[in-house]
């Protein structure tokens, strides 16, 4: 018996990558930039734009979602490698490296605008805003400080070291040489803890004492300091550990 090796329209669909031509046009994530604006795009949208096809039989939006799921959402991105974003099914190598290249983008423009002014560092909520975005998923403990100006702004954010998975190697001498050379009249140091939790240890307590010692003493006081975790952020000041 000869078989019947007709093609439907759903077979067609199967066998070829779903274009953004495919999903209907109030859904399309180009359309919706351009009549809503970018904003209003989902982070799978935004995902799809960069990858602009999606596989066989999948949308490029159903693609993204299912990179998103695999990272853990759009800031597990961050810490995700080419090769990871290679594993899900229709994401290449020119693929994933749009998605990473985008995400540094996106970080360095945020880095970017907040040096154009100076940003406030008059209260530990200022210094959180400024710091948590950039700090708050870094995989490996780095220690920051920022230096202000007479009028508390911030002069500029310097990374004095980055440590292991579990801790940062700090030397007071780059610390003031740093405030130094900027002509800082006071700084505010911060680091981040990667397990998330944002609670002073007591090598904490104990380095911030030492700092604030020196400080004092070259008359470059420092003012706070911030631990920056994934759920929350903590202050040195707000804690009364100062």
């Amino acid at each position: 018996m000869q078989r019947n090796c007709t093609t439907t329209p759903d077979n067609r669909l199967m066998d070829a990558s779903l274009t953004m031509k495919d999903i209907p046009e109030s859904e399309r994530p180009y359309e919706k930039a351009e009549s809503k604006g970018v904003r209003t795009l989902t982070n799978a949208e935004l995902i799809a734009v960069l990858l602009t096809t999606g596989r066989t039989g999948e949308t490029a939006v159903q693609t993204a979602q299912k990179a998103l799921l695999m990272s853990g959402g759009l800031s597990g991105l961050l810490d995700t490698s080419l090769e990871e974003l290679q594993e899900v099914p229709g994401i290449g190598r020119v693929k994933s490296i749009r998605i990473l290249a985008a995400l540094e983008l996106g970080q360095r423009a945020v880095s970017d605008r907040q040096r154009e002014t100076r940003a406030s560092a008059d209260s530990p909520d200022d210094v959180i805003r400024y710091v948590e975005a950039s700090m708050r998923y870094l995989p490996r403990e780095e220690f920051h400080v920022l230096l202000l100006d007479t009028r508390n702004r911030i002069i500029k954010s310097v990374r004095i070291s980055q440590g292991g998975l579990a801790s940062a190697v700090i030397h007071p001498r780059d610390i003031f040489r740093e405030a130094v050379k900027a002509n800082a009249a006071s700084i505010v140091l911060v680091h981040n803890h990667p397990s998330g939790d944002s609670a002073p240890s007591r090598a904490d307590v104990e380095s911030t004492r030492k700092f604030t010692r020196l400080g004092n003493m070259m008359g470059i006081p420092v003012l706070d300091h911030i631990i920056v975790g994934a759920e929350s952020s903590s202050s040195f000041k707000r804690l009364g550990l100062f």
